[in-house]
């Protein structure tokens, strides 16, 4: 079986870059989208095996609202998303409990920017132990 597919949709180049590195260092392959639109293409093109989504891009909703669409279609519903954030430093506002709410926040997991990358590798292994 070749390499899990990562798909990282975020518009912060850093955050993205320094998770590429970590990723493929655990034999990964990772892509990515720095915006709503751009990541909507991504995912029809390489069908990845799990999405870590931003909250925050172009405007504040925009993951919320590709995750939502993405969960909504039969064809991408499966695919494990991990959303992750630093809103919660930004707003104050706590996602933890709400994660999984298939109509509010339908993702497969959440966390709070900045996360450790043992943490992130752990969450991502997870999810795809139990996707698909």
């Amino acid at each position: 079986m070749g390499a899990k597919k990562i798909l990282i949709i975020d518009d912060d180049v850093d955050f993205v870059e320094s998770t590429r590195v970590v990723l493929e260092a655990k034999g990964y392959k990772v892509s990515s989208a720095g915006n709503k639109e751009a990541g909507l293409e991504k995912v029809k093109q390489i069908s990845p095996d799990l999405i870590l989504m931003d909250v925050m891009m172009e405007k504040m909703s925009d993951g919320f609202d590709l995750t939502r669409k993405l969960k909504s279609e039969e064809k991408y519903k499966d695919i494990p998303i991990l959303m992750l954030t630093s809103i919660g430093e930004k707003t104050g506002f706590e996602f933890s409990d709400v994660a999984g709410d298939k109509t509010w926040l339908p993702v497969d997991d959440y966390a709070e920017k900045p996360i450790a990358p043992d943490k992130l590798i752990a969450k991502l292994e997870k999810l795809l132990l139990t996707s698909r």
